[in-house]
């Protein structure tokens, strides 16, 4: 088989590992409802950025991706 199907399999069964987890550690664990994040609520309108939600997640996945290319050496 070809990389790329292997590579869009692999893929799409990490983000359902990933989907079902956030889905059961969602109770424990506020990813979305962190001090610093903006939220705004008026009376019809309602906004949110969550800023320190995207942060934490964008350091774990630069973790994440930096011991992937220092494992593959």
């Amino acid at each position: 088989m070809n990389s790329v199907p292997k590579l869009l399999i692999a893929a799409g069964a990490l983000l359902i590992v990933i989907g079902l987890l956030w889905t059961v550690a969602g109770k424990w664990l506020p990813l979305g409802r962190l001090p610093g994040d903006i939220a705004v609520e008026k009376e019809n309108v309602r906004f949110y950025f969550p800023v320190v939600t995207c942060i934490v997640i964008s350091v774990v996945l630069s973790l994440i991706m930096y011991a992937v290319r220092w494992f593959s050496k």
